[in-house]
């Protein structure tokens, strides 16, 4: 059964013009689809002038990055045995496949695998969105190696080594299909962002594991759609963190969710302190969203046997408290299922 590489676009017409090149060129075995999700811009005459091999497949309205990927793959169930999400703001590079693919032919209960993620505006450093591979400590906040919180190391050769990991990020992540939609892909509530965290976290209760492996590069140039400081981008990634730990936080839920919470104020604080009233706002309104649709997250949790790989530390604490700026200077015996 073949593979595809799947791409979902709103109104990336430039992203889609100075990076579809590079997935074309170095995917010669690859089905490359981009899924439209409703733009407004020349997206879909770009790809059928310049790209007539791209198979276009256009969605009816803008579901988001969740939703618009489960409205894509549904479409595709069936027809592949592997698809590798992909933003379109990433540079693939040669031979970026054949690590991925090896490894999960040797490794049957590995469902998803991701590259290094460097950064295309500072090749020379891991990219925040993945890096060498994501993590997310006892409060679930995530992390990576080669980058922690706004801190991003230089690209050393320091994590080449293949590495079990929390997520995978959805910037480039190559997945089982049957596991996709085993799993019920993407939750389409969370719209944008942390999505491919939770996903990541059903997997591995599911008893399924993940890997980053770092001999695979790609180069992502990061915010393409929404800049790190978005007001938006921040009410997502605070919303989206909560209702991540509602639906797969199986012990001490609530203490957890408390602590979680408050640690979220202080932040709200220090973006006042900052100058930023609009992030501190969107903190305010993420917890709203918590308890407004609590019931229903609540209701999308179940029972597993099987713990996630994790950062058993406080990671806020390590980086704020002790001043560990590198992943490799975390204590490795904390990290663990």
């Amino acid at each position: 059964m073949p593979n595809a590489i799947v791409i979902l676009n709103y109104n990336g017409v430039q992203h889609l013009q100075t990076y579809l090149p590079s997935v074309l060129e170095n995917s010669p075995k690859w089905s490359v689809i981009v899924a439209d999700n409703a733009s407004t811009d020349d997206s879909i005459s770009l790809l059928q002038t310049n790209f007539p091999e791209v198979q276009v497949i256009s969605l009816a309205q803008n579901f988001g990055f969740a939703g618009g990927y489960n409205e894509a793959l549904a479409q595709l169930k069936g027809q592949y045995e592997l698809y590798f999400i992909l933003n379109s703001d990433v540079r693939l590079t040669p031979n970026w496949d054949l690590p991925l693919l090896a490894f999960l032919q040797n490794n049957p209960n590995t469902a998803a695998v991701g590259p290094k993620v460097l950064s295309e505006r500072a090749p020379e450093q891991f990219e925040h969105a993945g890096a060498a591979g994501g993590y997310l400590d006892t409060f679930y906040f995530p992390f990576c190696r080669g980058r922690i919180f706004e801190t991003l190391e230089k690209d050393q050769n320091q994590y080449d080594s293949p590495q079990e990991v929390s997520w995978v990020s959805g910037a480039a992540l190559l997945i089982r299909a049957q596991d996709f939609h085993d799993a019920g892909g993407f939750d389409a509530a969370f719209f944008a962002h942390m999505e491919e965290i939770d996903l990541c976290l059903r997997l591995a209760r599911s008893g399924k594991k993940l890997h980053c492996l770092p001999n695979s590069t790609v180069y992502h140039l990061g915010g393409g759609t929404l800049s790190y400081d978005n007001p938006h981008k921040v009410f997502l990634n605070f919303r989206n963190s909560l209702w991540t730990i509602v639906k797969n936080q199986e012990r001490f839920l609530g203490p957890l969710l408390f602590i979680r919470m408050a640690l979220d104020g202080l932040a709200a604080i220090q973006f006042l302190f900052k100058g930023k009233p609009k992030l501190t706002w969107q903190v305010f309104l993420a917890h709203m969203a918590l308890y407004r649709h609590f019931g229903t997250f609540y209701k999308k949790r179940k029972a597993s046997t099987h713990q996630p790989f994790k950062y058993h530390g406080l990671i806020i604490w390590d980086y704020f408290g002790k001043g560990i700026r590198h992943f490799s200077a975390l204590n490795k015996r904390k990290f663990h299922s």
